[in-house]
C-alpha cells in the first residue's frame, strides 16, 4: 500500500469524526443581527448606523455557502441575510454580484521582518502584500532572523515589548505575535504566564538548529503552557540525524543546494513529530506541529488524533503545490529558491497532505512566509548548502495557492477552505472576533472572483521579496476587494488602505 493509501486508512474515521463535529461550525448565526423579515420575506436592517452593505454575493462560511447580503456597522458584521433592506441613508453599497464573500484569511505562521533604520518599510510592505492576498490578520514570529535585538531575544517579555514598539503604526492589516523560545532566553518558563496574560498565548520552539531546545525543556514548556492556557508550536526535525547527514555530505564534497533536501529526510521529521507528541502526552498538554510536510509525519498526527490526544498540525502552500523535483534543476539559482525547512517532498507526500486536509488530519494552512531575497539572503554564487538561508515568501499567495491548486481543482470544498484559512486559525489562536461572517464578528471580508484566470508573477506582487516560488503558475481565483473591520484596504484590485490602520491583537487563550 502506498503512502496515500496508508494515510487514507488512518484518516477514514477522522473524516466521520470531523463530520460529526460539523454542527459546531454551523453554530455561526447566519442571518443574525438586527434584520427582521417584512411581509415580502425581505429583511430590513433598522439600525441608523449601518456603514456599509455588501450585496448580491455568495457568502461562504465553514458550514455552508449561500446567497446573502452582509451589513456592517462600526467595524462589525451587523446582519447576514438575503435581500437586506437598509434604512441607514449613509450606508455605502458594495456590489458583490458574481463574487464569493469570504472571511479575511488569517495567516498564523509568518516571519515578517521588523522595520530597521536600513529598511524602514519592510514590515509595512509585507502587510500590504498580505492585504493584496486576502489576509486581514497575520501572526509573526520574532526569531533572530526577523531583526529582533539581542536584548529582545534574551527575554520573552522584552521581546514582546520591542515587537510592539517597533511595529506600532506600521501595518495595514491586523497582526499579532507568536513568541519564539530558544536557548538565548535566561528563564523563559518563568515568563510564560505573564506572556500569555499579555495577549501572546502561542509560542514556538525548535527541535533543530543551533537554538533548539532539549526534550526536557520542551516538556517543561508544555506543562507550563497547558497550566496557563497557552499553546506550544513545534518545528519537528531530528537534529541528530540531520547533523550527521550534513556532516557526511560535506565530507564527501556534496555542497550544492540540492543536498539540503537529501540531508533532511521524511523519517527525521516523522521521528521528531512522534517525540513532540509523546512529550505533550506526558505533560498532558496540547501541542501544535508547524509546517508539516510529509506523509510520514502526517501519520504520526493522524494516529494521535485517532487516540483523542489534543494534537494540531498545519501545512503550507508550497508543500501542496510544489515537489522535490525542483531540487533536480541544473540551475543552482533556481534550486536555492526552494531551500526551505522542511524541504519540498515527493508528489505522493503532496497528495497525502491534501487527503489529510480533507479528512481532518491537518487543521489549517499557513504560509511560513520568510521574506528572503535573491539579491541578499539567497544571492549567488551560493555558499555550501548549510549556509543558504532557509525560507521563501508566501504571505501574498496563501489564498491564491490554496484556492487555485486546491478548491478550483476539487481538492477541497470552498467551506473547508474557509475553515482552514480563517475559522480554525481564529479558534486555535485566540482570535475570537475573527474568522467568520456572523453578527458581532469583525467585518474582515474579502470579495473573491473564483472564476478569474491569473498567472502568478513576481512583477505583480507587493511583498518585500524579489521572487516567488510559484512564478509562472496559472490558476483560477483573484482577490477583488478586501475590508478590514468594514473599511476597504483593497478596492477593485487597487490599494486604498492606510499605514497604521492595522492593530496589534492581544489574543485570548486558544479554544482547542
Amino acid at each position: 500500500m502506498g503512502l496515500v493509501g496508508r494515510i487514507g486508512v488512518r484518516v477514514s474515521h477522522l473524516e466521520a469524526h470531523r463530520t460529526a463535529r460539523a454542527p459546531a461550525c454551523g453554530s455561526q448565526r447566519e442571518g443574525a443581527g438586527r434584520a427582521r423579515p417584512d411581509a415580502g420575506g425581505r429583511r430590513t436592517v433598522r439600525s441608523s448606523v449601518t456603514d456599509l452593505v455588501v450585496t448580491g454575493g455568495t457568502v461562504v462560511t465553514a458550514a455552508r455557502s449561500f446567497s446573502a447580503d452582509v451589513a456592517v456597522a462600526d467595524g462589525k458584521v451587523e446582519a447576514v441575510a438575503p435581500g437586506l433592506v437598509v434604512r441607514s441613508p449613509q450606508a455605502q453599497i458594495i456590489d458583490a454580484n458574481g463574487l464569493l464573500v469570504l472571511p479575511g484569511c488569517i495567516d498564523v505562521h509568518t516571519h515578517v521582518r521588523l522595520p530597521s533604520d536600513e529598511e524602514p518599510d519592510r514590515f509595512y510592505q509585507d502587510s500590504v502584500g498580505a492585504a493584496f492576498g486576502g489576509t486581514t490578520t497575520f501572526l509573526a514570529f520574532n526569531n533572530p532572523g526577523t531583526g529582533i535585538s539581542e536584548e529582545g531575544a534574551g527575554s520573552l517579555l522584552r521581546g514582546l515589548q520591542e515587537f510592539r514598539d517597533r511595529t506600532e503604526g506600521e501595518s495595514v492589516v491586523d497582526f499579532g505575535l507568536s513568541a519564539v523560545i530558544g536557548g538565548q532566553q535566561e528563564d523563559p518558563i518563568s515568563e510564560l504566564p505573564a506572556l500569555i496574560a499579555s495577549g501572546v498565548p502561542s509560542f514556538k520552539a525548535f527541535m533543530v538548529y543551533d537554538f533548539r531546545l532539549p526534550d526536557e525543556r520542551l516538556y517543561q514548556i508544555l506543562r507550563t503552557a497547558e497550566a496557563h492556557g497557552g499553546m506550544l508550536q513545534v518545528h519537528c526535525e531530528n537534529a541528530i540525524i540531520i547533523d550527521a547527514l550534513v556532516a557526511d555530505a560535506l565530507a564527501a564534497g556534496d555542497v550544492a543546494a540540492r543536498y539540503h533536501a537529501e540531508t533532511r529526510p521524511t523519517y527525521a521529521e516523522a521521528e521528531a513529530t512522534h517525540r513532540a507528541i509523546a512529550l505533550a502526552r506526558a505533560a498532558r498538554a496540547s501541542v501544535y506541529i508547524v509546517h508539516l510536510s510529509s506523509a510520514d509525519a502526517l501519520a504520526e498526527v493522524v494516529t494521535a488524533k485517532a487516540r483523542g490526544w489534543p494534537v494540531y498540525a498545519e501545512t503550507c502552500p508550497h508543500y501542496l503545490a510544489l515537489t522535490a523535483d525542483r531540487y533536480a534543476s541544473p540551475d543552482e539559482a533556481q534550486v536555492i529558491r526552494s531551500v526551505i525547512s522542511p524541504p519540498l517532498r515527493t508528489d505522493a507526500d503532496r497528495r497525502a497532505l491534501w487527503l489529510g486536509l480533507r479528512a481532518g488530519g491537518l487543521d489549517l494552512i499557513a504560509s511560513d512566509h520568510v521574506p528572503d531575497r535573491l539579491a541578499v539572503e539567497k544571492r549567488m554564487p551560493a555558499p555550501p548548502f548549510p549556509q543558504i538561508s532557509n525560507g521563501a515568501p508566501g504571505i501574498e499567495t496563501l489564498l491564491a495557492i490554496v484556492h487555485g491548486v486546491g478548491a478550483a481543482r476539487g481538492e477541497l470544498g470552498l467551506e473547508r477552505m474557509v475553515d482552514l484559512l480563517a475559522t480554525t486559525p481564529a479558534r486555535l489562536f485566540g482570535l475570537q472576533d475573527k474568522g467568520a461572517i456572523e453578527a458581532g464578528k469583525d467585518a474582515d471580508l474579502l470579495l473573491f472572483d473564483a472564476s478569474a484566470q491569473r498567472t502568478i508573477r513576481q512583477a505583480d506582487l507587493h511583498h518585500t521579496s524579489d521572487f516567488t516560488p510559484f512564478e509562472g503558475m496559472e490558476m483560477r481565483g483573484s482577490v477583488r476587494t478586501v475590508l478590514l473591520r468594514g473599511r476597504p484596504v483593497i478596492r477593485d484590485g487597487l490599494f486604498v488602505g492606510r499605514r497604521g490602520a492595522g492593530r496589534f491583537l492581544e489574543r485570548t487563550p486558544a479554544s482547542t
